[in-house]
């Protein structure tokens, strides 16, 4: 992911933000005028299902994003044909100056803000199993808590290890339909020849190894919530078959001659962004505006450094029972890191410090009452060389693998196409080590 810039000298902090406006100055839909709650990101581009939808030609589907954030209004290029420019700068990832004018192909548009200070809600800014701390989260938190009230699909997106999972749950629980069952659906770890029927179901002999009939994961979720993990990960003719489900709210088992009715939330998630699969014409834009009836960003660990260290006391807790198990340096150390796995990481090297101690983090005094209790391998220099070797090749691979997701963009297909691995043998090997769920 680009880093965000700053356009226009030194840019400060917008802390008053209660509307943003976009207005169209050139092009074919000159005049119109978008002004959302300063609490809501804008989109904008050709399609249905955007803020402000522009019949221009020469713009993307998805084309752009803004959104009001802490440090000013944020741009987001949605991976467009054409570019966004500032004057002669494309932008990719930038704050933008208020007042800003873009080019987007043939149209023209200027982004502004104004109004009183953007602040999360006081109030409902908890979530079963959520560690919050930072600002960022909060506003998560909020608009969970918000969205659980309804029963509009919702897309959830961030990278691999940020929590997508656990507010899909939230969702859930807090939602009108918490007495129905939640069925989670791992789109990315099933092969593409049996997506159908684990979605569908299937009857007796429909294929091969079909001995029973067995309901699938829509069937299972009537009355209560499915959870599309991975949805990025769904291949063109599931795409096809989920979009038929999503529309007339009924579905076939694999084999079956009658279609059943459903009655379910859907809810997704995904470490990509849809919007710019669908400018690339891997994921269908039809599917992308039923999913994403409201979505959800959760920032990375990285971004939220505040979150670190309540969260490492989190996992310590939840460990040993003992939030002081380990001294405040060790948390100091671990909130300057990464963390490209994000909280997932973060929960394993937690791990792996209270199973073998500080030297985990290459930390050389630290009093013996501020490490984790002592167990049979918490003394690293007296293990035999065949544990030591296997701890160094696993300190390795966990490394790896990190720097692998991380230059990938978390994207695991395309990490198994650079290290050349089989992309199962890959999720296997995040698994293991707290990467991936």
């Amino acid at each position: 992911m680009n880093q965000p810039t700053s356009i226009g000298g030194s840019q400060r902090a917008l802390d008053a933000i209660s509307a943003v406006t976009i207005a169209v100055a050139r092009g074919p839909d000159a005049g119109r005028l978008l002004e959302l709650p300063g609490g809501e990101c804008a989109s904008v581009g050709s399609a249905e299902g955007n803020s402000l939808t522009l019949t221009d030609p020469t713009v993307s589907r998805y084309h752009l994003e803004i959104a009001p954030t802490k440090g000013g209004l944020h741009l987001s290029d949605l991976g467009s044909t054409n570019g966004t420019f500032l004057g002669s700068v494309r932008l990719e990832s930038a704050f933008l100056p208020r007042g800003s004018q873009l080019r987007l192909g043939n149209t023209v548009i200027v982004v502004d803000a104004a109004g009183a200070e953007l602040r999360p809600s006081p109030s409902a800014l908890e979530l079963p199993g959520m560690v919050v701390a930072s600002d960022a989260m909060r506003e998560v938190v909020r608009r969970t808590n918000a969205l659980a009230l309804g029963n509009s699909p919702v897309l959830i997106s961030g990278e691999t290890g940020t929590g997508k999972e656990l507010i899909a749950r939230a969702l859930h629980e807090l939602g009108p339909r918490r007495a129905g069952p939640l069925v989670v659906v791992d789109c990315g770890a099933l092969p593409s020849t049996l997506l159908e029927a684990e979605l569908f179901g299937h009857e007796r002999g429909a294929f091969t190894g079909a001995e029973r009939a067995r309901a699938g994961a829509f069937e299972r979720a009537d009355g209560g919530c499915i959870f599309l993990d991975e949805i990025g990960e769904l291949p063109s003719p599931a795409q096809a078959a989920l979009l038929g489900v999503l529309e007339r709210k009924r579905f076939r088992r694999v084999g079956a001659e009658r279609d059943q009715s459903v009655d379910v939330r859907v809810l997704s998630a995904t470490n990509r962004d849809l919007r710019c699969e669908v400018n690339r014409g891997t994921f269908r834009a039809d599917l992308y505006y039923r999913l994403a009836g409201a979505s959800l960003w959760l920032p990375p660990l990285r971004e939220r450094k505040e979150d670190i260290a309540p969260l490492a006391r989190h996992f310590v807790r939840d460990l040993t029972g003992d939030p002081g198990a380990l001294g405040e340096d060790v948390f100091a150390v671990l909130a300057e890191r990464s963390w490209p796995g994000n909280a997932r990481e973060l929960r394993a090297m937690v791990e792996r410090i209270v199973s073998f101690g500080v030297g985990e983090l290459g930390l050389t005094a630290v009093p013996p009452s501020e490490v984790a209790p002592e167990g049979p391998t918490s003394a690293l220099n007296t293990v035999r060389y065949r544990d030591a070797k296997a701890e160094a090749v696993a300190a390795f691979e966990r490394s790896y693998l990190a720097a692998l997701l991380a230059a990938s963009s978390n994207n695991v297909s395309e990490s198994a196409r650079r290290a050349q691995m089989d992309r199962p043998y890959l999720i296997a090997l995040l698994k293991r080590y707290g990467l991936r769920g």
